[in-house]
């Protein structure tokens, strides 16, 4: 198929130990053609294309698909094709490791950090869902824009009390609010004021007050809160927030969930995702979240029972018929793949063609030699 978008990934270091040319093989040829080598898993990675039986293992060729390419020269390899992780270079799990910790995966160059060697500590309740490396930040550098919005406000906005509203302000960041008429009611009760046509100056007034109690009331009421820069419609979102103070650290950062949609997709910042080879940092589908979501719908999909399907759309008399074909065939095919479990062997392509053609001839012999009766 080519370079899959996300998949599944294995390291064989029977074929290719340390010192040979890193190499990763699908889950199919795992099965197929390493079943009985020493194998380490590489969880996923994006556009890769299977290794297996090219010109990096000398002695295998591959069982599903023998002509193959003798390179994979769009595929990105690291340690974690030798079997090592983060920073420190160690195996995952690390038998001489006693600190427990947990190991996160940057999602730009997708190689497993310990949670202390990434020069930030994660958020504690776990709250984000992407995470990108020390390394890939200064490669990135335009992220550090990005992370003073979505990282201190659109992550944090909770904790701090309503009184940093101006320290916000100074740092070029406005908080947009919106409610519901309801809303503005129930504020404008709490904060003592009697008239319903308060002009919009001295409700923004009220919204800033360094009261403890309204605040904590107006962070209960707020409906949709959208981080925005003062200008409202910029022609580059990205240059609107370097044009804003924002720190750069010698860390990795941790994203929120719906981080990717808002990053600028204007002609300039394509252009350097393509240099800077990020491109898929645009693609929400390319997160590790959308493949296993995939992978779930796909599952829940392939329980549902095409038979029952296609019975409501029949009549009783091709009910019948198809059900009594459906258990004819169940029946052979179950003996017909038993075999091939008790043996321990993989079934093959042509093994599923071959049992068919048997099928479809036993199926003629018996109509040839039906008699039919007209009452």
């Amino acid at each position: 198929q080519g370079a899959v978008k996300r998949q599944a990934l294995y390291a064989c270091s029977t074929c290719t130990p340390p010192g040979a040319e890193p190499a990763g093989i699908c889950l199919a040829c795992s099965y197929e053609c390493h079943g009985t080598h020493r194998l380490f898993e590489l969880y996923t990675k994006r556009n890769f294309r299977c290794d297996c039986g090219n010109s990096k293992f000398k002695n295998l060729q591959c069982k599903l698909l023998p002509e193959k390419g003798k390179v994979n020269s769009g595929n990105k390899y690291n340690d974690n094709f030798y079997g090592l992780y983060c920073t420190c270079k160690r195996p995952y799990p690390d038998p001489e490791d006693e600190i427990p910790d947990e190991m996160i995966q940057c999602i730009v160059c997708e190689d497993w950090f310990h949670g202390r060697h990434l020069g930030a500590v994660p958020p504690e309740s776990g709250d984000f869902h992407e995470m990108v490396c020390q390394a890939c930040m200064k490669h990135c550098h335009f992220l550090w824009a990005y992370a003073s919005l979505f990282l201190l406000v659109a992550m944090y906005l909770p904790v701090p009390p309503l009184t940093k509203a101006n320290s916000l302000e100074d740092a070029g960041i406005v908080l947009k609010v919106e409610e519901n008429e309801e809303q503005k009611k129930e504020i404008k009760k709490e904060s003592g004021v009697e008239h319903h046509d308060m002009k919009e100056e001295k409700q923004s007034e009220q919204f800033n007050k360094p009261s403890t109690s309204s605040g904590s009331a107006l962070l209960n009421t707020l409906i949709l809160i959208q981080v925005v820069t003062k200008s409202e419609e910029p022609v580059c979102k990205l240059k609107e927030l370097q044009s804003k103070p924002f720190v750069k650290k010698d860390t990795a950062t941790f994203w929120p969930s719906n981080w990717r949609s808002k990053l600028c997709t204007c002609e300039d910042c394509l252009k350097m995702y393509s240099e800077l080879e990020v491109q898929f940092l645009t693609d929400e589908c390319d997160t590790v979240l959308a493949y296993e979501n995939k992978g779930t719908s796909d599952q829940e999909t392939e329980r549902r029972d095409p038979l029952m399907d296609t019975l409501n759309s029949m009549n009783r008399v091709q009910q019948v018929e198809l059900i009594c074909e459906y258990n004819d065939l169940k029946t052979e095919l179950t003996d017909y793949l038993r075999r091939f479990a008790d043996e321990g062997t993989v079934v093959k392509r042509e093994d599923i063609q071959h049992f068919f053609e048997e099928f479809q001839s036993r199926k003629r012999r018996r109509t040839d030699r039906m008699q039919y009766y007209c009452s």
